[in-house]
Formats: structure tokens, sequence, C-alpha cells
């Protein structure tokens, strides 16, 4: 038996997007950078690598990425496709599991300042 399965943590570079398959059946399509950091021996600093994934979505699945904005921090589940159409070769990952890992959105700035600072500005 043969295992095809990958797992993946970043940021969505775009909003997804919907699209429409040959078969007329819905599908969404994202962006996942990935961030590498390593250690420059010589120099001592560090240099990041950032790899860009496209992703593929279908069924309920894909009704729910069809949520997910810009900067969103995912973790996706899924296997790795490979295709060539005109010479091109694209390495895809068509997603079976998605995991919102966003921390809950904080309060705006206005409202974090309280009543004291307000009158101080008043004054």
């Amino acid at each position: 038996m043969y295992l095809n399965k990958v797992i993946l943590m970043g940021f969505l570079g775009g909003d997804a997007v919907v699209r429409i398959g040959k078969n007329s059946k819905q599908f969404t399509t994202l962006s996942l950078a990935t961030k590498e950091s390593r250690k420059d021996k010589e120099t001592g600093k560090y240099n990041e690598r950032t790899e860009w994934h496209n992703l593929i979505v279908f069924g309920k699945l894909a009704d729910f990425a069809t949520k997910l904005k810009k900067g969103a921090h995912i973790q996706i589940e899924g296997k790795i496709q490979h295709s060539e159409y005109k010479g091109v070769k694209t390495d895809t990952i068509r997603v079976t599991s998605i995991l919102k890992l966003d921390r809950a959105e904080r309060v705006a700035a206005e409202e974090e300042f309280d009543e004291t600072f307000d009158e101080v500005v008043a004054a």
C-alpha cells in the first residue's frame, strides 16, 4: 500500500475563488503560503523561504472554504496531484480537511482606551 498525504500550515495569499468544472460541479481554489527559516552557519542570520501551494477543494468542504479570506491562518490535509497542461507541469493539493487556526478577533483600538483617557483628552 502506498500513501499520498500532506499536512500544511500557513496563511492564505488571497480570498477563496469559486470555479465551475467541466461536469458543471462547483469547486474552490486557494493559495497557501508556508514559511521555512534556516540559520546561515557563516553569518548566524536567519533566512526565510516562502513556498506557495495551490489548493483545490470539492464538495461540502468547498462551501466552507468559500468563507476563507486572505491572511487566514489554516491547517490543511490532503493529497498531492500532479498534472500537465500544454507542457506546463503543476502540483495541486486536493484538500480533504481544513482547520482554521485564526485567533479570536481583537477589540478595535478605539474600544481599548478607558474613560480616564477620554477625560484627559477632553480637558
